[in-house]
């Protein structure tokens, strides 16, 4: 009788143990997944894409949601831009008003968006939280977005492009007329250790004078005159 008592309490003892190893299992197997971009950078008047994907072990159903929220930078207060449950949900109100849209796919775990005619002042964090029941415990994984001018970018881009376009055809000038020189040197340094000289037969390089025959005939004459 002992001996079934102390077996007793040993299974009582364990009930707790394997409450809560069954509480993990579940809360495991009921969790979600959550990715986003940590850093985004975007430019001014561009059209923004805020990149969000989740993995879930339940069935997409239309209990699904997804909500995106945004923290300005010197803010503790969040706003709530985007709502998804078998259908978008923009915002209305406020800064995104008309400019958040859907860019997702709920049945291949993108739960992604958009934001049209970014601003500087559309620098913050965005946050994704997504809800699949019973999978409703997860991350909620934040994304720093960054908007900046590409203006200064482009103009930048311009000016190397200008430069390359005026420098590689003057160099390429440069160096056909230095290796010109060069060979012209090197004969004439050449001709002059050989002691060249022009002989009686070989047609100079420099022009003639040839008068025309009526100019010759005046010549002659007043040379003989006088």
């Amino acid at each position: 009788m002992q001996q079934s008592g102390a077996g007793g309490g040993r299974g009582c003892a364990l009930l707790p143990l394997l409450g809560v190893l069954l509480f993990q299992g579940v809360y495991i197997a009921l969790s979600l997944e959550i990715k986003a971009d940590a850093h985004v950078r975007g430019y001014v008047g561009e059209k923004i894409k805020l990149k969000c994907t989740f993995r879930s072990t339940s069935s997409i159903t239309d209990k699904l949601t997804i909500d995106w929220t945004y923290r300005a930078p010197s803010s503790s207060r969040t706003e709530s831009i985007f709502h998804y449950q078998s259908f978008q949900y923009p915002t209305t109100a406020g800064t995104f008003r008309d400019r958040i849209s859907w860019a997702g796919d709920v049945y291949r775990g993108d739960a992604s968006i958009s934001i049209s005619n970014p601003t500087l002042k559309d620098n913050g964090t965005f946050s994704c939280a997504v809800k699949n029941p019973p999978d409703v415990h997860h991350n909620i994984p934040v994304t720093e977005l960054t908007v900046t001018e590409r203006g200064f970018g482009i103009m930048l881009s311009s000016v190397a492009l200008l430069s390359v376009l005026v420098f590689v055809p003057s160099a390429v000038v440069v160096v056909l007329l230095l290796v010109r020189m060069g060979r012209k040197s090197a004969g004439l340094k050449k001709r002059n250790k050989s002691g060249y000289k022009k002989s009686s037969i070989e047609v100079s390089d420099e022009p003639s004078l040839v008068l025309p025959r009526s100019t010759r005939g005046k010549v002659g004459g007043e040379t003989g005159g006088y």
